[in-house]
């Protein structure tokens, strides 16, 4: 399996490499982030929440289903639950509601947790428990911060943390780069290209830390 960091909450992941494989695209952004969202096909868009930033869903080509709600879903051998949540502390009464996502993929739970501003409640836990890889924002100002990030991090328990909606290259929006996170987290991180990672190749001890680059 391959995850792919495009930047802002967007990722690729993919069950294997190359066209004949099962794509998947979360919260595609359009160019209010500062920097275009690169064309390609996906088999699935997942988006988190109705903000022009994560639902540029118009970018993506191939007729792929698109996710918007929370539910159970199952679609080419991928396996999905959206998890209702809320993009601020105040129960969405700021900035509304998120979707938290659960993807498994050959034998592997990805954790996509969008836009989140607050800690997990016992039935969102619940729901998203046994995460191997957790994707999450760390940035602050729109989202949970880095100290809060590390917290929801205690909650969920991931194998690998992968962070994302920090301020990164050409970036304009107003959040914290990934270095406080770091220091937060106090985990030394490997940073790759993409993470390329089969269910056997899953830390068993320590959780890792990766950084995708842009």
């Amino acid at each position: 399996m391959y995850i792919t960091y495009i930047g802002h909450s967007c990722f690729k992941i993919q069950d294997k490499a190359g066209s004949d494989g099962v794509t998947i695209i979360t919260d595609p952004f359009d160019k209010t982030v500062g920097f275009k969202m690169p064309s390609g096909q996906a088999d699935i868009v997942l988006v988190s929440h109705q903000h022009s930033d994560h639902n540029n869903t118009d970018a993506i080509s191939g007729n792929p289903f698109i996710i918007t709600n929370a539910g159970e879903y199952e679609i080419k051998d991928v396996s999905i639950e959206g998890v209702d949540t809320f993009h601020d502390n105040s129960s969405g009464k700021e900035r509304g509601d998120n979707i938290a996502y659960k993807i498994n993929i050959e034998g592997i739970n990805i954790v996509h947790l969008g836009d989140l501003g607050h800690s997990l409640d016992s039935k969102q836990l619940e729901k998203l428990s046994g995460a191997d890889i957790l994707l999450i924002p760390v940035g602050g100002n729109y989202t949970i911060d880095a100290k809060k990030a590390v917290e929801v991090i205690s909650q969920i328990e991931p194998r690998i943390v992968i962070p994302m909606h920090y301020k990164v290259g050409a970036s304009t929006v107003e959040v914290a780069g990934v270095d406080k996170f770091i220091k937060e987290l106090g985990i030394e991180p490997a940073y790759e290209d993409k993470l390329k990672i089969s269910k056997k190749e899953l830390p068993q001890e320590d959780m890792e830390l990766v950084i995708l680059n842009v």
